[in-house]
């Protein structure tokens, strides 16, 4: 079979996929999620809403085994085929009728602050890793190099056009030209346990405060710097919200595709600090909520936390003023961060995956989890996130169950 059959081929899987996407995207469902999420998100009384993270197993399901050669085509494959299965979940994900290509960035190394990352991998492919940290001594923070925001204009239109050439006429293709220094990247403690490794972090904030002071200044300095080069270059839009959820509120525009320019004040900001969980209020507000604080204010709204557990750092979030979004964890004290919360944000609640649908399907415990949750909850502004589903044993079915007994819970 030639090159040229090869393509071909890709191109017909694409349309068709990129086909039932637009039908997705077309169901009235997706208006009223929408209106959903913006009142919700705006702090008005909605029925709490329910988003299935689930794409760490995806490996695990059917749907995700790709027939597209071209790399540029099966990546986008794998998007459309995992935005069809999470269709078929029936939560309330939103699906946006475009498709997204990223611009192809250069950054200043091999990685976005210069040296490779390296992990030591567990024994098993999905399984277990450690990091191996770049700056082992003092001396390596040398080895840094200034973030910029650089795009490779050639690549990423190559890469544009020939995805508009394949489906623009079914789905419009958005360019996300976003800077590299958001999200994981931009919240500086993910990249900072990459650098540094996550004990040894600790171990600095009492051995070395000054130097990691300084590292932390460099990359927050750093931070700033290459967002703002990308807002000077026009290359924020709508479609670069990004909360960890449904990124709609009545204070924001709503996401779209190929827009003009915006500034980041006109976005949703996601920021998390996972690796700081066993950190004191204390020291995170110290050694990382005063680092963050100025790359946040620079955004409309801003949703903080993933993984760690924010029970006793509730206090120190309200720095944030444009703090909307709370992530309460399986290891957080949801009475207790509930009671402090009250109705100032979104509480996003992220119930135990394990007990949920990893190792094995317990109706029972799942329906009663979810009914003290909501009650723990009632009056107050609450979703919920069912995320860190790294395997459902291959029975997808376990979401779909889930997600009917959630519907009969909180009657949604």
């Amino acid at each position: 079979m030639t090159a040229t059959t090869n393509v071909s081929q890709d191109v017909k899987i694409l349309r068709d996929l990129a086909r039932r996407y637009a039908e997705v995207c077309q169901r009235e469902i997706n208006t009223e999620r929408r209106n959903l999420w913006r009142a919700h998100n705006s702090l008005r009384q909605t029925r709490p809403l329910l988003y299935m993270r689930v794409f760490a197993c995806w490996h695990e399901m059917p749907e995700s085994k790709l027939a597209c050669a071209d790399p540029l085509f099966r990546q986008q494959e794998n998007t459309l085929r995992s935005m069809l299965f999470q269709a078929s979940l029936d939560d309330d994900y939103v699906f946006e009728p475009w498709l997204t290509q990223r611009a192809s960035l250069v950054l200043p190394g091999e990685s976005a602050w210069g040296p490779a990352f390296q992990h030591i991998q567990g024994d098993t492919e999905h399984g277990s890793w450690k990091y191996d940290p770049v700056l082992k001594d003092l001396a390596d923070v040398r080895k840094l190099v200034k973030p910029f925001h650089r795009i490779d204009e050639a690549e990423t239109s190559r890469n544009a056009d020939r995805l508009r050439e394949a489906v623009g006429d079914i789905l419009p293709v958005h360019v996300d030209r976003s800077t590299a220094y958001r999200s994981w990247t931009a919240d500086i403690a993910n990249n900072l346990a990459h650098l540094r490794g996550m004990e040894q972090i600790m171990w600095d904030m009492c051995d070395n405060p000054e130097w990691l002071h300084e590292l932390l200044a460099f990359m927050r300095d750093g931070i700033l710097a290459a967002q703002q080069q990308a807002e000077d270059a026009g290359d924020w839009t709508l479609a670069n919200h990004d909360n960890q959820a449904m990124p709609y509120a009545e204070e924001l525009a709503d996401p779209a595709p190929n827009g003009a320019s915006v500034k980041r004040s006109q976005l949703w900001c996601f920021m998390a600090a996972q690796e700081y969980a066993l950190v004191s209020p204390e020291m995170h507000d110290e050694f990382l909520l005063q680092y963050q604080l100025p790359i946040l204010k620079n955004f409309g709204l801003v949703a903080y936390g993933c993984c760690e557990d924010l029970t006793k750092k509730i206090d120190i979030l309200r720095q944030i003023p444009n703090l909307r979004r709370i992530a309460i964890t399986p290891w957080a004290n949801l009475a207790s961060c509930a009671e402090q919360i009250g109705t100032d944000y979104v509480i996003s609640w992220r119930p135990n995956p394990a007990e949920m649908v990893c190792t094995g399907f317990n109706e029972a415990k799942v329906r009663k989890t979810i009914t003290e949750a909501v009650s723990l909850c009632r009056g107050l502004h609450m979703d919920v996130t069912l995320k860190d589903v790294e395997t459902v044993q291959n029975d997808p079915d376990r979401l779909r169950r889930f997600v009917r007994i959630f519907r009969e819970v909180t009657k949604g």
